[in-house]
């Protein structure tokens, strides 16, 4: 059964789990485009059950300012690492970056500028590379784009980066980007109205694109069919059958389920309903998260939703105090 590995405030739940050394450092990205260092033993140290400390307790970061991304990089010492590894952004008004991790190997503890944030833009995602991988960024109009990281060129911390993918409209913008490195995961995505479904970026039999490969800039392919009753697009994620998927609403109420009891599907479908949502309540985030095979029951502030689909489609929810 496993034992509890941390324990967590209400409406919290664990996302990451990742293996580090004292002298590795974390980078961190915040909404507005800076990069703040902290080493891991400047994290304090507590029991495997401890809540931990905020992390804007511990960095200099603006009041109106959030945490968007964090990568956790080896050593900033090694030139060889510095120099063939790369940080990899993007914002939600489809603007791809890609700089040289030597740009970042010279900590500050005011942080420091890692992307010029164009007017009505924030940054929504940064990812380490190794310079080979392969880029997908998926949009709210329910598209995803597909190219070589080798289409971005590397550029300096202070330039504003390259279109990645063209926005059907002015209210539609990028949800997610992942950076594929191991094909043999699947491609998850969700809808705000509940609906999500898993696709293989490349047929496992034939080894042709699911996702055909694009020069970035382009409109993408259709990722997941958007209707009235999806709703627009929320999130995309890369997902091993192994692991777990959180899903949260903007009422509190959240539910974690066993990815593999999510069918794959093919890249147009609409996806199968993974949450029963009342009235007009939609999904707030999604979080592919470590598996756990505990049975408690997870709470939110107004309600409470226990276990998953087991077969992809939805079961009965039980809520409580709630104010809908």
């Amino acid at each position: 059964m496993g034992s509890k590995g941390s324990t967590t405030r209400d409406k919290d739940f664990l996302e990451h789990l990742f293996v580090a050394t004292n002298h590795n450092y974390l980078l961190i990205f915040t909404e507005k485009g800076r990069c703040f260092w902290m080493r891991v033993f400047e994290i304090p140290e507590g029991n495997k059950t401890a809540k931990g400390r905020a992390i804007q307790n511990l960095l200099n970061i603006e009041q109106d300012d959030k945490i968007k991304a964090y990568v956790k990089v080896k050593d900033l010492t090694d030139k060889e690492y510095v120099e063939n590894n790369f940080i990899v952004m993007c914002t939600k008004q489809g603007i791809i970056k890609k700089t040289s991790l030597e740009a970042y190997s010279r900590p500050r503890a005011n942080g420091i500028n890692a992307i010029t944030i164009r007017e009505n833009d924030e940054l929504l995602e940064a990812r380490l590379t190794d310079g080979t991988n392969e880029m997908v960024l998926a949009t709210k109009a329910g598209r995803a784009i597909r190219f070589n990281e080798e289409k971005v060129r590397p550029m300096g911390r202070n330039a504003s980066g390259v279109k990645a993918v063209t926005l059907q409209n002015e209210k539609d913008e990028v949800v997610g980007m992942i950076c594929v490195k191991d094909k043999a995961e699947t491609i998850m995505v969700v809808s705000e109205k509940g609906y999500g479904k898993r696709s293989f970026l490349d047929d496992p039999e034939d080894g042709e694109p699911v996702y055909r490969i694009t020069n970035r800039g382009g409109k993408g392919v259709k990722t997941i069919s958007i209707t009235d009753k999806t709703g627009p697009l929320l999130a995309i994620k890369t997902v091993a059958d192994e692991d777990d998927l959180m899903i949260i609403t903007k009422a509190g109420v959240t539910i974690r389920m066993h990815i593999d009891s999510i069918r794959v599907m093919g890249r147009a479908a609409q996806g199968v309903r993974l949450i029963n949502l009342k009235g007009n309540a939609e999904i707030a985030a999604v979080a592919r998260v470590p598996r756990s095979d505990e049975e408690d029951e997870f709470e939110g502030e107004e309600g409470t939703i226990i276990d998953g689909p087991s077969d992809g489609a939805s079961e009965e929810t039980t809520e409580t105090n709630s104010e809908e």
